[in-house]
């Protein structure tokens, strides 16, 4: 990883900056990359911006009851904490914590 990336980046001045859609998914901009942000049971959680089976937008997706991110293409499903891959195939979604600070919302790299 690039030195110059890692690290913590701030993404927005509060949480309320953040431009969640009704699935409580949001996409950042992180050092020129994309990546999402989804809220859940009031804790933030920061992923890959596509699903690692198909490449699909994991922002047109949406989060089940029990708190799994899942794909809109074939309706894989990712845990939103862990990226560990809950409906039985085997990928892994790569994931990055997220924290609220006083002055804004920080992604790690």
């Amino acid at each position: 990883m690039d030195p110059l990336v890692s690290g913590w980046h701030k993404v927005a001045d509060s949480e309320a900056a953040l431009d969640f859609k009704s699935n409580d998914i949001t996409e950042v901009t992180v050092a020129g990359k994309s990546y999402c942000i989804g809220r859940w049971q009031g804790n933030l959680y920061g992923f890959a911006q596509t699903c690692p089976h198909g490449g699909t937008l994991l922002a047109e997706g949406y989060r089940d009851s029990l708190g799994n991110l899942v794909c809109p293409l074939h309706h894989y499903k990712f845990n939103i904490r862990t990226g560990r891959n809950s409906s039985g195939e085997g990928y892994y979604l790569r994931h990055w914590p997220v924290e609220i600070r006083p002055d804004g919302v920080y992604f790690g790299l």
